[in-house]
């Protein structure tokens, strides 16, 4: 089985094109070590009952913890975590120190680039779909990805789009953009969210499961139209 008339590949981020070294898939294990820094750095003489409510409450944000599909802006987010806190800091340098906390390392996955060059080559249009993390700046995000930023004709965020996947807000910006139906477009991700953006909006859709992901080595049946341990698979269907 091969892909026959794709215009467009549409690739999710983290797992499938890159990954933060060392780090969960989920973050809210490190939301209480990142408010202790930053009320160490800050000077703040956060309470221990203080510090717990600030993560109660981000952890609420976290769509894994609290389903949503709507995306809520980080200035919101830390702006409701920190009413209790009587500070006059300004809000983006809390969110800045609170990253600094995770010493995030952007590990780019050694076959991304290579294939990612070899599609545009070929003269295929490529785009990033990428959900944000809670809380974390498009910016900020956008730093941690720079490498890959050059391969692609446009990037879309949960942020820019204000909505996560599986909301297929994102990827009808990215075919009306572009101008390229559906029908000729692939998503490519790591995730069922992934698959079922692209069920929603009527593309194509591959999933990849890394094994170097060992949560991703499970059997796994989504709906997906192909399935791929590493983006150089996706060189051979369309062959």
């Amino acid at each position: 089985m091969k892909l026959d008339n794709i215009k467009l590949f549409v690739f999710d981020l983290g797992g499938t094109l890159m990954e933060y070294k060392g780090m969960h898939l989920s973050w809210t294990g490190y939301y209480k070590s990142a408010f202790e820094y930053v009320n160490t750095q800050l000077e703040l003489e956060l309470s221990d009952q203080q510090i717990d409510d600030s993560v109660k409450i981000f952890c609420n944000y976290n769509p894994a913890v609290k389903t949503r599909e709507k995306e809520i802006e980080p200035e919101i987010i830390f702006g409701d975590v920190i009413k209790g806190w009587n500070t006059t800091i300004p809000v983006t340098k809390i969110i800045d120190v609170f990253f600094e906390s995770l010493k995030l390392e952007p590990v780019i996955y050694d076959d991304s680039i290579p294939t990612l060059e070899r599609l545009k080559k070929a003269g295929y249009k490529i785009a990033a779909m990428t959900d944000v993390a809670t809380g974390m700046p498009d910016l900020m995000h956008k730093n941690y990805v720079k490498p890959l930023l050059p391969y692609f004709d446009l990037y879309v965020s949960s942020l820019s789009c204000g909505y996560k996947k599986p909301n297929p807000k994102g990827l009808r910006e990215i075919s009306e953009q572009l101008g390229i139906a559906p029908e000729n477009m692939v998503m490519i991700g790591d995730t069922s969210r992934d698959v079922n953006a692209a069920k929603n909006i009527g593309c194509r859709s591959i999933l990849i499961k890394r094994k170097c992901r060992s949560e991703q080595n499970q059997a796994q049946e989504l709906g997906q139209d192909f399935t791929i341990t590493n983006t150089q698979e996706i060189l051979e269907l369309i062959r």
